[in-house]
């Protein structure tokens, strides 16, 4: 019911959500807002959070191709549903700035090293296909050029391990233990939820673990094979980090300026504080963890409990202070 706060937004479950609701809102034009929140199990706050990101969404960003939704508080209308229809499949058109941007950075991925020759030959193939189409403007893209920071090399080693199932030797920085290490893992496959990381086996502790590629300072592609136990790939579609009911219990207190916490960290709940803030209640299998976000909060938020962590944090805090004197 309107009114109600919105719960924390998971992206993938939102995408999947509009696209259903276009077409839902399509075959019923005038569509009662409650009816509608009624029929895909959420608030009225939410859908039309959902109605305000709509209009930004269509076959290209020129006026007349973008959704026009919106909604009197009561009824949606849908004024422009012939967007998406058939006689909006038009052959793709690319404006001369468009073609140059996908140019450089076709011929940018390209030139990645330990990227698998034949996706390195089809990407040719494809970027000599936009220059002849692009004219001119392909002119302007070959006098750019882009160069990729160390993660692109990283990702493409990882890519290519992964590919020829060989095993990869790194150096990884761990910032909970602020320690460099290295490590022989079995890359198992790549991920993004937020950052890029690759899940594998790691020969060092023998178990699974997950790596942010921007963390890895140094890395090989061995010639032993990569032979991972067969594990069952964890469904990260609620984020990477996925706290078990066992896990150690954490609460965080936080004023206005840290309420992003509640956003960006798994919670069992977050309740309001009389001063605008929140009390969090959360679950980690690595409490320590947490004194980063004590330090990242500052005088916005402070761990409670338990105890030994707030300590923690606090001495953690003091030594940080120290450095600077």
């Amino acid at each position: 019911m309107a009114g109600k706060p919105v719960r924390p937004v998971n992206a993938i479950d939102q995408t999947r959500r509009m696209l259903s609701l276009v077409t839902y809102l399509r075959e019923r034009p005038g569509a009662r807002v409650e009816d509608v929140a009624r029929a895909f199990g959420i608030t009225e706050d939410e859908l039309v959070s959902d109605l305000d990101v709509l209009p930004m969404c269509g076959t290209s960003f020129r006026g007349g191709d973008l959704l026009d939704i919106d909604t009197d508080g009561e009824r949606i209308w849908w004024h422009n549903p012939a967007a998406l229809g058939a006689d909006a499949a038009e052959p793709l058109r690319l404006a001369a700035d468009e073609a140059t941007a996908l140019l450089v950075a076709a011929r940018a991925v390209a030139t990645l090293p330990g990227l698998r020759e034949s996706d390195r030959q089809a990407l040719l193939r494809a970027t000599a296909k936009v220059e002849a189409s692009a004219g001119e403007a392909a002119g302007a893209s070959s006098r750019l050029s882009v160069t990729f920071e160390s993660e692109g090399g990283v990702f493409a080693d990882v890519d290519r391990a992964i590919s020829e199932r060989r095993r990869l030797w790194i150096r990884y920085y761990s910032p909970a233990r602020d320690e460099v290490t290295e490590r022989e893992i079995d890359p198992i496959r790549l991920v993004s939820v937020g950052h890029t990381y690759v899940e594998a086996w790691c020969r060092r502790s023998e178990a699974r673990r997950t790596f942010r590629l921007d963390r890895v300072a140094e890395i090989r592609i061995l010639d032993e094979p990569s032979a991972p136990p067969e594990v069952e790939l964890r469904d990260l579609s609620e984020g990477l980090v996925q706290p078990a009911a066992e896990d150690p219990e954490v609460v965080v207190e936080v004023g206005p300026g840290g309420r992003w916490v509640a956003e960006y960290y798994p919670h069992d709940s977050a309740d309001e504080r009389p001063d605008g803030g929140l009390r969090i209640t959360l679950r980690t299998p690595d409490p320590a963890s947490l004194r980063r976000l004590a330090l990242r909060l500052g005088r916005d938020g402070r761990i409670v409990s338990p105890p030994a962590l707030a300590d923690s944090a606090r001495r953690a805090a003091r030594e940080a202070l120290a450095a600077y004197d």
